[in-house]
């Protein structure tokens, strides 16, 4: 499977292609507005699996060229360029093609994170009303620190909560998460349920904030 992930020199970009590149066969490609920044990021990246005595099949290209080849299609923007990143390479998505955000509406003042969704309720609803019709969305990842998911040489226990509206895309979204591993999908149901999975994020870095033996804290339901 050819997994692309727009904007994936960023830092959640950066763990999910660690992670996957090392636990799977899947290609990877790295999306971005600049294409040699794609590629300098693959490189680096190639590098740090190296040092953990690992190697992954990845690719640098720019952001449309990477989602006109890929199965499937993270989001890995920050929320306020979500939209704009969906329209830009709207053209380049079909039915056969799957979109994931794991993008999430915060902002920070001296207390800590809280959420601040999009007017459309959630960033995965954002997501789904500016794609197109027939293109599937899947919100995945919200709650995962990326720095911990960077950390490859990091064993990782974590769940990770699915929210989509259709069946078969959340089934393949559950699949690559748990080829991840030490990561557990967990379906929450339709993305009208998008704004309580992704209100977690924020909690999670507050947990972080105020107990100093919880860093990268991430979420484990039992």
């Amino acid at each position: 499977m050819r997994i692309a992930l727009l904007g994936g020199t960023g830092d959640i970009g950066e763990g999910l292609a660690l992670r996957w590149a090392r636990d799977t066969d899947h290609e990877i490609l790295i999306g971005s507005r600049d294409p040699e920044k794609a590629r300098e990021a693959v490189e680096t990246y190639e590098d740090r699996l190296a040092d953990h005595g690992a190697t992954g099949d990845l690719k640098g290209f720019a952001n449309e060229m990477a989602a006109d080849r890929a199965d499937v299609v993270v989001l890995s923007v920050p929320p306020y360029y979500a939209g704009d990143t969906v329209e830009a390479v709207a053209d380049r998505l079909d039915a056969e093609t799957i979109l994931v955000t794991p993008a999430v509406g915060m902002k920070g003042d001296e207390d800590g994170m809280h959420y601040h969704p999009p007017g459309a309720g959630s960033v995965t609803a954002l997501v789904a009303q500016r794609a197109p019709d027939e293109v599937p969305v899947v919100g995945a990842f919200h709650n995962l620190a990326a720095g911990k998911l960077a950390a490859i040489d990091v064993e990782i226990d974590l769940d990770t909560l699915i929210v989509g509206d259709d069946a078969d895309a959340k089934r393949t979204v559950t699949q690559l998460a748990e080829s991840i591993e030490g990561l557990r999908a967990l379906d929450a149901g339709p993305i009208a349920n998008a704004a309580e999975v992704e209100s977690v994020t924020p909690l999670v870095i507050n947990i972080a904030k105020y107990n100093d033996d919880l860093s990268d804290v991430g979420a484990k339901w039992i």
